[in-house]
């Protein structure tokens, strides 16, 4: 089987684009349409052809090129079952333990609601790679625009299950004011320290923070970390059941 490649780009503002292609067959499926000449560029650049696009879930910085494309390309698109009428142009609605193939390489689909009603990850597990469109981050996670604290917190322990290995592709360059946010809630943890400061580095260099790891955010994300006594004393919260220190620290980063 041929190694999935996987390239990325940066779209409107603060987004990312993924475009994963396989070479055996030519298959290629972005992730996500945040920008239709950002994506147009990379498939230039890459000399890649459409075949797919996998959305994982409705916004329009997420699906917003979706028309657009399919009409220059013919590809198939590839979204969420519980937004299939809000996805546009979706041909297959996915939940759930689906499988969806890019080629030879294989996506099991995670229902990970929260940030929308019907969010979907993509994990490649052969490939050790997951999308997580906006319910995780580097350093962060979605804002519960559409879902609960507790689908959240549900959702993300699906994520934090994965191999600690995996590598996360989310959706946009967040990380240097999740940082900022992170040390305010867990202020003693040396790793967090450590990568807030390798962080500040990077983004002086202008270089991306994203792609990220299951066990670096399970290491440092504070929206992970609801078993840590560290974030729950800062947080008033030490005996409490983690999704709700999960709750207050999601909240507290809403007006951060």
């Amino acid at each position: 089987m041929a190694k999935l490649q996987i390239y990325q780009f940066p779209a409107l503002k603060d987004n990312y684009g993924y475009l994963v292609h396989d070479s055996a067959n030519g298959a290629t499926a972005a992730i996500d349409t945040p920008e239709v000449a950002a994506i147009l560029n990379a498939l230039e650049t890459t000399g890649w052809k459409l075949t797919h696009i996998l959305n994982t879930h409705h916004h329009f910085d997420h699906a917003g090129g979706n028309a657009e494309l399919k009409a220059k390309t013919g590809c198939t698109i590839v979204g969420p079952k519980g937004e299939k009428d809000l996805i546009p142009g979706i041909d297959r609605a996915v939940g759930e333990g689906d499988i969806v193939e890019v080629g030879s390489a294989r996506a099991r689909v995670i229902d990970v609601p929260g940030h929308t009603r019907g969010h979907v990850a993509y994990h490649f597990a052969d490939d050790h790679v997951v999308f997580v469109g906006d319910t995780l981050f580097a350093l962060g996670c979605g804002r519960l625009f559409e879902g609960t604290p507790a689908q959240m917190w549900t959702s993300l322990g699906k994520l934090m299950a994965l191999p600690d290995d995996t590598t996360v592709y989310c959706a946009h360059e967040y990380t240097q004011s999740n940082a900022r946010f992170a040390l305010t809630v867990e202020p003693h943890n040396a790793a967090l320290v450590a990568r807030a400061k390798e962080i500040d580095d990077k983004r002086a260099r202008g270089e991306w923070t994203v792609p990220t790891t299951i066990a670096l955010e399970k290491a440092t994300n504070p929206f992970l970390r609801a078993a840590s006594a560290d974030l729950r004393a800062t947080i008033g919260l030490p005996n409490a059941a983690d999704v709700d220190v999960f709750a207050e620290t999601r909240a507290r980063k809403d007006k951060f």
